[in-house]
C-alpha cells in the first residue's frame, strides 16, 4: 500500500479550510433568506465565489500532488507544491472575500504555479519530457 503522508496533510488542511468557506456562505444563506442563490446580497456572492473557485482548483491540485508524491518525487518538491497551492488558495479566498484584487490575482498566480509545476513533474516521471 502506498501511503502519502505529505499529500495527506494538504488533503487534510484542505478539507477543514472549505469546512472554514463554506460555513460562512450558510449562515449568510440563513440570514438572507436564500437557500439556493444570492438574492443579489454582495456578500454572499463573495463568500460562494471564494468557496466555489476553492472547490474548482483544490481537488485537481491533491490529486496532481498525492501522483508526483506517489512517484517518488523529494518531499521538498511535494511540500513546495503543495504549499503553493495552499497560499494561493489562502491568497484568493482572503482578496475575494475582501474585494482585494490584488491578492485575488497572487493568489491564482500561486495556483497556477502549483498546478502547471505537478503537471510539469508528472510529464517528465511520464517520460514525456
Amino acid at each position: 500500500m502506498i501511503y502519502l503522508p505529505i499529500t495527506s496533510l494538504f488533503a487534510a488542511a484542505f478539507a477543514v479550510a472549505l469546512v472554514l468557506l463554506s460555513v460562512p456562505v450558510t449562515l449568510r444563506r440563513i440570514k438572507v433568506g436564500d437557500l439556493v442563490g444570492d438574492s443579489g446580497d454582495e456578500k454572499l456572492h463573495r463568500r460562494i465565489r471564494a468557496q466555489g473557485n476553492f472547490i474548482e482548483y483544490v481537488p485537481l491540485g491533491v490529486v496532481t500532488l498525492g501522483l508526483i508524491e506517489a512517484h517518488g518525487a523529494a518531499a521538498w518538491l511535494v511540500l513546495a507544491i503543495g504549499g503553493a497551492l495552499a497560499l494561493g488558495r489562502l491568497l484568493h479566498a482572503v482578496g475575494m472575500l475582501r474585494a482585494n484584487a490584488p491578492l485575488r490575482g497572487f493568489g491564482m498566480i500561486f495556483t497556477y504555479l502549483a498546478l502547471v509545476g505537478a503537471a510539469a513533474r508528472l510529464l517528465r516521471d511520464a517520460g514525456y519530457w
